[in-house]
Parts: C-alpha cells; structure tokens; sequence
C-alpha cells in the first residue's frame, strides 16, 4: 500500500514543484523520501577558441530518504542526476550511495559519493560560477565525486565534542587521479581521510586531509588544508593543497631506466559578504586562484635529469555577486580575469581551438559568466 502511494504521490508533486528548499513526498513511521533540483541556465562568453565558451544550462534532480531501524540505528540513501542541455548535453548520476548511522559511533556508506578531500577544497569552492579547480580534476585523488568508495564518518567524535569531525575513506578502483592500475588498466584503488575543528563560537573552522593510491610503479599522494570563517553575512575562505605523482621502474623508448615526479601546488582565497536588501539577498564575491606544477623526468642507467618544466595549470582573479531574490530562485554574474600566459600549460588545456600563429591565446581570454537558477 505505501509503494502504491508513493507512485501517485511523487509525480504529482514534482508537477507541482513549489517554493519549498525540497519536496517533502512521505513522512510516516519512521520513514522519510525527500525530493529536490535545480535548474540552471548560464552562459560563459568568451573568446570562441576556449574550451568552456558558450552555454551551460544543466538541470539537476536528486532524492534522499532515511528509515528508523532502532532509537539509535538509522538507514539512509541519496540519488541525483544531472543532464547537461548546452554545448556538452552529457549526463551524469552526480551521487548515489546507502548507508547506516549509528549515532555517535557515525555512520557508514558505500557507492558514488564524495572524495574526503573534497570537505576540504569547499571552503573556497563557493563562487558565483567559476570555481572548483582544486577538485575538478585528476591532479588530485579523492578530492571530487568517486564511484565505488566505501567511507565511514563521524560528526561530534563519538559524542565527545560536537566541533570535531573525521571521515576514513577507501576507493575501491574508483578515486579520481589520471594514474592507472598495472592490472586492470583503470584508475586504481585509493585511500584517504580528513578531519575538521570548528573553534569554539568564533565562527571558524580548520581542516586538513590526506588520500595516497596504493600501486608501487606510481605513486601518487594528495594533502590539502583549509580554513574558513564563516559569520553570518561575512564568509572568508583559505585552502592549499600539494599532490605528487612519481612514477618509477619504467623504461623509456630506448630501453633505458625511466622515472618522472611531478607536483602540484594550488592555493585559493575566497572573500565574500552577504547584503540583506528589500527584496532578497546580495552577496558579492571576490576569489584569487593558482595552481601550478612542476616536472621533473630523468632517464638511463644513473637516472640523469633529463628536463624540468614550472608553469601555471591555472590563475586568474573572480569578481562577481549572486542575487537570492528568494530561497528558491538567484541570479549571478562572474568576471574571471585570465592571468595565463600562452607559454603556460593551463593555457593550452583551456584552448579549443588555436588561432593560427598565436599559440593557446584562447586559453588566455578573461571569460564573463551570466547566469539564473532555480531551485527547489
């Protein structure tokens, strides 16, 4: 009989979608479905050779329920879907995982979820439009959405302080870095965890994480730290992160030894103060983004430095503001002043298209985001 009520209830209220944060679709006996999305429809205008010119209008639509089991035992479960209608028109399931809560002894969950170092990179993944580059990406593992990870958390420390935070994490061939596994050909297993301290009543948290893959030929390591202050209408955020990626006991083309490191560093600052107006709510936003990697190779028998490259995989500046005119529906804008330069590596990955003599210059192109969300 609930299934039976569930399948008429969910339809007619998604037609109905009102100004709700979510769509509350059963509540009874300990059992409780929850619906919501967001549509979005934005634009990046830029120079027509960047990779990410052009419309990015993608709908969202997700689903978490939980179920009472015992007074201290509850099940839970989160699904969303995303389907890209600009320029990319790709789909993705963004999450989908159960798990259990044991109250203060955590809670434990397995399927596509989270990186734990993604916690981390938060802080300063806040801006209008743009940001995210410190977890977009495989330079780092389990710092982005991760299928097959298994990850256990708890919120208050075993009910001992309720401003202390962990997750332990294991990626089962699933984390996010572009390195491979020797056997299977894909991206390999990964383990990782963070912690975080909200200091006291001062509005600011500290945190800190560390994921490693676990094959012997590439080794591959990510820590990240962060900070944030977070007050009401002033939000200021700090995260610096560094990976390594060494690759050993390869042979290069000649048939002698072969190893490469490569490291990459990022730091991001994000400055943000909400106005509250007559109608809605004004937050201008104000980020500052570098990432940049060295590489280093060696080859023959005594591993001779062959070469060494430092350049920039990103660094620009964001000025922007989302306007909230409710809880349901914003607008934003976004200026990302581009400082690559063509010569830097970041500048090649973001160029689509060259420009006949002028080498990656697309990829050099400050870039104007526009956009209106809604959301329920």
């Amino acid at each position: 009989m609930k299934r039976n009520l569930l399948a008429i209830a969910i339809p007619a209220l998604l037609a109905a979608a009102g100004a709700n944060a979510s769509i509350e679709v059963w509540n009874k006996d300990g059992n409780k479905v929850d619906f919501y999305g967001r549509v979005k429809a934005a634009n990046h205008i830029t120079d027509r050779g960047h990779k990410d010119e052009g419309d990015h209008t993608s709908a969202r639509l997700g689903m978490s329920g939980q179920t009472q089991i015992t007074n201290w035992l509850s099940g839970y479960g989160r699904w969303e879907y995303e389907a890209e209608a600009g320029k990319k028109s790709d789909n993705e399931v963004r999450y989908a995982f159960a798990g259990l809560n044991f109250g203060d002894f955590g809670s434990f969950d397995y399927g596509r979820n989270d990186g734990v170092l993604k916690a981390i990179t938060a802080y300063t993944d806040v801006l209008p439009e743009f940001g995210g580059d410190a977890a977009n990406n495989n330079w780092n593992v389990l710092s982005s959405r991760t299928k097959a990870v298994a990850t256990y958390r708890n919120n208050n420390f075993f009910g001992l302080n309720d401003d202390v935070s962990f997750a332990v994490q294991y990626a089962d061939n699933g984390h996010n870095s572009s390195t491979v596994d020797s056997i299977k050909g894909k991206s390999r297993e990964a383990y990782g965890a963070n912690i975080q301290w909200r200091i006291f009543d001062t509005g600011l948290t500290a945190g800190a994480g560390y994921a490693q893959s676990t094959v012997s030929q590439t080794r591959h390591n990510t820590w990240a730290t962060g900070l944030k202050y977070d007050n009401y209408n002033v939000y200021f955020g700090a995260s610096y992160f560094q990976s390594k990626i060494k690759q050993v006991g390869f042979e290069d083309e000649d048939g002698d030894a072969y190893s490469s490191d490569l490291k990459i560093r990022g730091i991001e600052l994000v400055a943000q103060y909400g106005i509250d107006l007559e109608i809605g709510r004004l937050t201008p936003s104000l980020a500052y983004v570098q990432h940049k990697a060295k590489y280093n190779e060696s080859h023959g028998e005594w591993l001779y430095r062959n070469g060494s490259i430092t350049s920039p995989l990103a660094k620009y500046v964001s000025v922007g503001a989302t306007y909230d005119l409710n809880k349901n529906f914003s607008a934003i804008v976004e200026y990302q002043f581009n400082l690559l330069d063509r010569k830097d590596i970041g500048a090649a990955d973001n160029t689509a298209h060259q420009r006949d003599r002028h080498l990656n210059k697309p990829g050099t192109k400050d870039t104007l985001a526009l956009g209106l969300i809604y959301q329920f």
